[in-house]
């Protein structure tokens, strides 16, 4: 939260818990297990050390934590439509025309074999293979925040294959074996659908290298800026060209230094080269290649396929570009404020409802945060004396 906490940011607080609580009441249809599951909500966000089930269970004031294992598991009710719903609240929110998309993944680690599509994979999180789940997260960002707004759980083959471990994590049998980049593909093309307002999207080289995934974007009207491997096969004029070997052909005065966002240390600033690429239909969209240079060591660089509107300018490729950093923010806070991987769950409903509610208490954390920053930027008239020219006068 920015700033002190005031007693018009608790209300704040209240407000915002009360309003989501009521869209999330709306998807359950028994009167206790949608009180359970607003309060389960309120407990992500409260100060819980950890958000398991003994805990939950206890701040809930239950004797166990069966109630709690009842509501993701055996109770009535869809987080897919649980899902839809905070796509709307986020609309409303933290919406904004000019919105960027951001698909990344993130591991939760796990010992045994028996969590849905727990395997020997690598973890992001951790930065090794290790035995997880791995979860595909379609981020969203704006101005106003950023925010979880989709999930899908990736099933290995090993899991997709198995007919008896299938039934035992109750797999729909629908659920068939999907790479991580068709995941995306698909929660991508939901938001569209569901209006999300977004003008851009930006995902890291595993998602950005793939053909199909960038056709996808296209053909949904985005704009993007996603990251590629340094063998990427850059189509300049008549020529066909590696990424990599066009770094030596970048004169010196087309580098610029610019800044692609704030960090924890402040502007993350780099030097930035952009080249034309060929494009099948230029005066309606066009494509680039977007080179990231570090100012530190020269040596480490990094591209990114671009595609947009003929208009767009260096400087937003390079913002949309930052904007991949915001969902690394979003599982940082998620995890360890609002209980995204602190699951005590196996099965495949109980996974998608607990991400699911976990996306909504991060959700409410973020709007609120908004409403914060809005507040103390918003200049105040003193009452009881004139506002002189060239003052500005800010919120506590």
């Amino acid at each position: 939260m920015v700033g002190r906490v005031t007693e018009a940011t608790i209300e704040r607080w209240a407000a915002e818990v009360d309003k989501a609580g009521a869209r999330i009441a709306r998807h359950f249809p028994r009167v206790e297990v949608k009180r359970r599951a607003t309060a389960f909500v309120k407990t992500l966000l409260s100060d819980v050390e950890r958000k398991n089930g003994w805990q939950t269970a206890e701040r809930l004031g239950e004797d166990g934590p069966s109630a709690v294992q009842h509501l993701l598991g055996r109770s009535r009710w869809d987080p897919d439509a649980l899902r839809d719903e905070l796509v709307g609240y986020v609309s409303e929110t933290l919406g904004d025309a000019d919105g960027v998309l951001v698909v990344d993944e993130t591991g939760f680690l796990k010992k045994g074999t028996h969590s849905v599509g727990v395997a020997r994979q690598y973890s992001g999180a951790a930065g090794r293979i290790e035995n997880c789940q791995v979860g595909v997260f379609l981020g969203y960002a704006t101005v106003k925040g950023h925010v979880l707004v989709d999930r899908e759980l990736y099933l290995p083959k090993g899991w997709a294959n198995d007919a008896a471990r299938r039934k035992a994590a109750g797999v729909p049998k629908g659920i068939e074996f999907a790479t991580k980049i068709a995941l995306a593909r698909r929660m991508i093309e939901r938001a569209v659908a569901t209006g999300l307002p977004a003008k851009w999207a930006t995902a890291d080289a595993v998602y950005g290298s793939d053909y199909h995934f960038r056709a996808t974007l296209e053909a949904l009207g985005l704009g993007y800026v996603v990251a590629v491997r340094s063998d990427f096969s850059v189509r300049v004029g008549f020529r066909q060209i590696r990424a990599k070997q066009l770094l030596g052909q970048i004169p010196g005065e087309a580098w610029q230094r610019l800044s692609c966002g704030a960090g924890s240390k402040g502007p993350r600033v780099y030097d930035w080269a952009l080249m034309r690429m060929n494009a099948p239909e230029p005066k309606r969209a066009k494509r680039w290649l977007l080179v990231r240079r570090s100012v530190a060591d020269p040596g480490d660089v990094a591209y990114f396929a671009c595609g947009g509107p003929p208009q767009t300018t260096f400087e937003e490729l390079v913002a949309v570009a930052g904007k991949r950093w915001a969902v690394e923010e979003c599982f940082e806070t998620a995890k360890g404020d609002c209980g995204l991987d602190e699951y005590e769950v196996r099965s495949w409903t109980g996974w998608h409802r607990h991400v699911t509610l976990a996306m909504w208490a991060f959700a409410v954390v973020s709007a609120v945060r908004s409403q914060t920053i809005t507040a103390r930027a918003r200049p105040s008239r003193s009452p009881s004396r004139p506002r002189k020219k060239g003052a500005r006068e800010w919120f506590a």
